[in-house]
Parts: structure tokens; sequence; C-alpha cells
């Protein structure tokens, strides 16, 4: 029995920790779609890149936990870090800017 509860509240604190992910996320890109370059990687200017230096460890730092928890639960790892990772990085020159790229990916958080 002291197993099944200890499980269950692991999976309780890791929805709330995916929550907490998400919330975070939808800040970040808000910010981004505002304007902000260097959260999806695309400028290898120094300063956007230490700017947003601190959000994207942050991020990492929860999905990490994240994980974690989703492995001794036996589940899928975390699709939405992993997803994030995906768009992150150069792209052509023809891509659209990563504001704009914030504002899809903040319309798509919100339709699910």
């Amino acid at each position: 029995m002291a197993k099944a509860d200890r499980l269950e509240r692991m999976d309780s604190l890791r929805a709330e920790r995916e929550d907490d992910y998400r919330a975070a996320l939808i800040e970040a890109l808000t910010i981004a779609a505002g304007g902000s370059w260097g959260m999806f990687g695309h400028t290898k200017d120094r300063h956007a890149q230490a700017k947003w230096a601190p959000v994207l460890e942050s991020l990492q730092e929860l999905a990490d936990e994240i994980d974690t928890m989703r492995e001794k639960l036996m589940m899928e790892p975390f699709e939405l870090h992993a997803e994030f990772l995906a768009a992150r990085g150069p792209v052509p020159s023809n891509a659209p800017g990563e504001p704009k790229q914030a504002a899809a990916w903040l319309a798509k958080l919100q339709q699910s």
C-alpha cells in the first residue's frame, strides 16, 4: 500500500511539474513572440543567447525532473520538451523568424 501511495504522490507531483513547465514555456514564448530573439537559437548573437540562457536552463531542469519521474512511473519521456528542443537550432534563411515561430507555438499550446 505504501508503494502505491508513493507512486500516486509522484504522479501528482509529475503532473504539477508538467503544468509548471507549460506555464514557464508559455511565458517565455509570449516574450519571444513580442520580438525577442534567442529563444529558438536561430541567431548566433551572444547577447541574445546569454539573455535566454537562464530561461532555457530552467526549462531543461524542469524537463529533467519530469523525465526522471516519468521513468520511475514507467511512462514515455516528456513529449512537450522534446518537441521544443527539436524546434530549436539553425534554420534556413527563408524560415519564419523566432517571433513568428513563438506565436505559432503559443497558438498550438492554446489549442491543446
